[in-house]
């Protein structure tokens, strides 16, 4: 059955992050997308804080950055900055960009612990640029400076969710993408095949498809309700349940810093992502050791300011859908499955489920073969960067709580446990084919937390005998840009201020 019409359910950040994707397929074929979602139904929209492979999204869909970001209250992140995770007043920063560059083919981190052993006390942290402009409150972006000698800036976004959706609609409705308001009030499927071929909403109207792509958030009403995939569990792993969420002003009128804030507390932690006019903040943790009003007063208590809204609590089971595609159904966002917003893989991985989605894709007809390749490339996807949530639960050395001593104690993955003792013995990490995480996020988060290296990588000895000027260099050039950079708010008021600041 040839792909003439396609059918988008549910709206938010990944209804519409698919319909504007999709709409470019119109270029070349007349397919029919429509987009089904209810104004009564409300979204998440707590997932503010993005990863650099966002910025290529917008790039691919041609959407200007500058009106984006105004659009959305958008300031840019350099990383995030995570406080009291191995220990109570510890803190370090999980950057974007690397560590140096590789040196005789040896990872920059590994050479930089063997000069250390010899007696140079620079931190790691002197040779990111990412690190050292956000903890100086810096920020430009390669182009502006566009010199060959200096390290490029990498980055991603802080944006408004919800404004996000609504410039997204503006983008896709321009491209022919039709909107449809309506609750769903009946699914009908296929008797032979059990492919879903059309939804019938309370208006009595009904919408037919031969794709549909489920974008209903955790009630997965085609993927879950109507198909039954079925959902794996990752609780015993992540233990955080629970989420309240509260956007508030920040009172003392300081600029937005170009980082998100993951801080650590008894259950769980605490987010803060900093926009034009506001942050978005939140509590993620476990109601088996705390309860709901206790996370409550325990936000308020963190916030920089004034809430500006009512909280918001959340309730949801870390896992995956046992099939992203199933028949004719590809979930997306909260309807595929869900991973705490530890590292901002939320938005990312409605990002990379519509690539691949996109690149599968044959208008000819649905076959198996494009189904099971999907459901194991996403999966992957999944587990991966659930090792990589893992990690900052187990990697801690806090004892001063029962869901601490749970994560610290629980077992984890063998893919997970491998990668920590390879770690542990001279350094080294092995990034997996086309995994998110790079190996300076990997040795982020486990130096960050009190992992080190016993050993030295026996290569790693034979190229730090030669690299003293280098990486002399290499810091000097961090420090010279970093002092002619302007401060991040500055650099956003300039470059793309939201209306209300204007």
């Amino acid at each position: 059955m040839t792909i003439e019409r396609i059918v988008i359910l549910g709206g938010g950040t990944a209804g519409w992050m698919a319909a504007a994707a999709l709409s470019r397929i119109r270029d070349g074929r007349n397919v029919d997308i429509k987009l089904v979602e209810s104004e009564e139904i409300g979204t998440v929209g707590v997932g503010e804080a993005t990863i650099p492979p966002f910025v290529e999204f917008q790039r691919a869909l041609e959407i200007d950055e500058r009106e984006m970001m105004a659009a959305t209250q958008a300031t840019f992140k350099l990383g995030i900055q995570f406080s009291n995770w191995g220990q109570v007043g510890e803190s370090y920063l999980h950057p974007f960009g690397n560590y140096g560059y590789e040196l005789g083919g040896i990872n920059f981190h590994q050479v930089w612990h063997t000069m250390r052993q010899r007696g140079d006390r620079r931190p790691l942290q002197a040779f990111n640029l990412e690190t050292m402009a956000a903890y100086f409150g810096k920020f430009s972006r390669t182009e502006d400076y566009n010199r060959d000698d200096l390290p490029p800036m990498n980055y991603a976004y802080h944006i408004d969710a919800t404004a996000y959706a609504r410039f997204l609609r503006k983008y896709a409705e321009m491209r022919g993408v039709v909107r449809k308001e309506g609750k769903v009030q009946d699914v009908a499927l296929d008797p032979e095949s059990g492919d879903v071929t059309g939804l019938t909403l309370h208006s009595g109207e009904t919408v037919e498809g031969d794709l549909f792509i489920d974008c209903t958030g955790f009630r997965g009403v085609l993927i879950e309700q109507a198909l039954e995939t079925g959902y794996e569990d990752w609780t015993h792993y992540l233990p955080c349940d629970r989420a309240v969420a509260l956007p508030c002003n920040r009172d003392d009128g300081s600029p937005p810093p170009p980082f998100t804030k993951a801080t650590a507390h008894s259950a769980g932690w605490q987010w803060q992502v900093p926009l034009q006019h506001r942050n978005g903040n939140g509590h993620v943790y476990c109601s088996q050791y705390m309860e709901a009003d206790e996370a409550h007063d325990i936000l308020v208590r963190n916030l920089a300011g004034k809430p500006t809204a009512d909280p918001n609590f959340l309730r949801f089971v870390t896992g995956r859908r046992k099939k992203f595609w199933n028949r004719n159904v590809v979930a997306l966002g909260l309807a595929s499955g869900f991973m705490e917003p530890l590292e901002s893989t939320s938005i990312h991985l409605i990002n990379t489920g519509v690539n691949k989605l996109i690149a599968i894709l044959s208008l000819e007809g649905i076959t198996e073969a494009q189904r099971s390749t999907y459901n194991r490339l996403a999966t992957k996807e999944y587990e991966r960067i659930r090792d990589f949530l893992i990690l900052h639960y187990k990697a801690t050395r806090r004892d001063d709580s029962e869901f601490w001593n749970y994560c610290r104690t629980m077992a984890v993955p063998d893919t997970l446990t491998e990668k920590i003792e390879v770690f542990k013995s001279n350094g080294q990490i092995f990034r997996e084919e086309d995994e998110l995480f790079t190996t300076t996020s990997w040795a982020a988060v486990m130096m960050g937390q009190g992992i080190s290296m016993g050993g030295n990588s026996p290569m790693a000895e034979g190229v730090a005998n030669g690299v003293a000027k280098e990486m002399d260099e290499m810091e000097k050039s961090i420090r010279w840009l970093v002092d002619r950079m302007p401060g991040h708010g500055q650099y956003v008021s300039r470059y793309c201020p939201a209306p209300a600041a204007a």
